[in-house]
């Protein structure tokens, strides 16, 4: 089930998109002012429920990985720490 997020982000390239004929584009436009503030709404993820179990995984990748200053591996474990 898309979010509203999604359903905006669709009604929103449909108003960029130069192969889209002008009856979408005012349908689209319509829709976000009707029912979406404009197309003002949270972006998706913005509710800020992470996965801890994949966030660790993405600080302990970062640990391993070459291509990474060592700056970001101390923030990383940082805040691995505090986890």
């Amino acid at each position: 089930m898309p979010t509203e997020a999604q359903i905006a982000g669709g009604h929103k390239a449909t108003l960029s998109n130069p192969n889209t004929s002008q009856e979408a584009k005012e349908h689209s436009k319509q829709v976000l002012e009707n029912e979406f503030n404009g197309g003002d709404v949270p972006k998706t993820g913005d509710d800020g429920n992470k996965n801890p179990g994949n966030v660790a995984g993405g600080l302990k990748a970062t640990l391993k990985n070459p291509n990474v200053s060592d700056e970001a591996k101390e923030s990383a474990q940082q805040r691995l720490d505090n986890m």
